[in-house]
């Protein structure tokens, strides 16, 4: 799902994210709720970036400042009753204002028509996008080599590139993953989160 946002977007650059776990609901511009893995998960635009919330889960990776909240780390894990939890995360610099536009739009493209995805676009620059999608909104290989997703490799059906073992497979049907990407046309970056919610088996 698409949406455009009347509200100019408060974080203008990758190193202005925070990351918090734990978090209430924050004022949001945008909820979408879907249904996946037994679990209502809300995927949540804000005007500093997003919050996922996602059975015992509150994960928010937005501009916070005066918060506890710590910079946005590479990756990260935890463990709640009944389930584990991790987190990766990366950004990709383009070039040049072509090879940004291209990779936005491809995003763009590949989530539009998704209902477990949305995806926000900010005044002020058509390139100034929030996307939040659930694992089966995954771009494939094509597209992550155009928007420097090859770090976060996932097939549009949500497997792990390259296969796995029987054993990994049933742990991932066991649990939910969601991705994000926040784009930033000022310094031609987007920033790409990958998150994991698995109830051990």
């Amino acid at each position: 799902m698409l949406t455009v946002l009347d509200t100019p977007y408060q974080d203008a650059r990758a190193d202005g994210l925070s990351y918090a776990l734990g978090l209430p609901p924050l004022d949001a511009l945008a909820v979408l709720p879907v249904e996946r893995g037994g679990l209502t998960v809300q995927l949540r635009l804000l005007g500093a970036s997003h919050q996922v919330i996602a059975g015992p889960l509150s994960e928010t990776v937005a501009c916070l400042p005066g918060t506890d909240a710590e910079p946005l780390p590479g990756s990260a894990a935890t463990t709640l009753p009944g389930w584990s939890y991790a987190f990766s995360a990366t950004t990709a610099v383009h070039p040049d204002d072509a090879a940004f536009g291209r990779a936005v739009e491809g995003i763009c493209a590949r989530l539009a028509d998704r209902g477990d995805a949305l995806t926000g676009a900010f005044p002020g620059s058509r390139y100034a996008v929030t996307a939040l999608a659930l694992d089966g909104a995954a771009l494939d290989g094509a597209d992550l080599e155009g928007a420097g997703l090859d770090a976060l490799d996932m097939r549009p059906d949500g497997a792990a590139a390259g296969g796995g073992t029987g054993a990994e497979n049933t742990e991932q049907r066991a649990g939910i993953g969601w991705r994000t990407w926040h784009a930033y046309p000022q310094t031609r970056e987007i920033v790409m989160t990958r998150s994991r919610l698995v109830r051990p088996t």
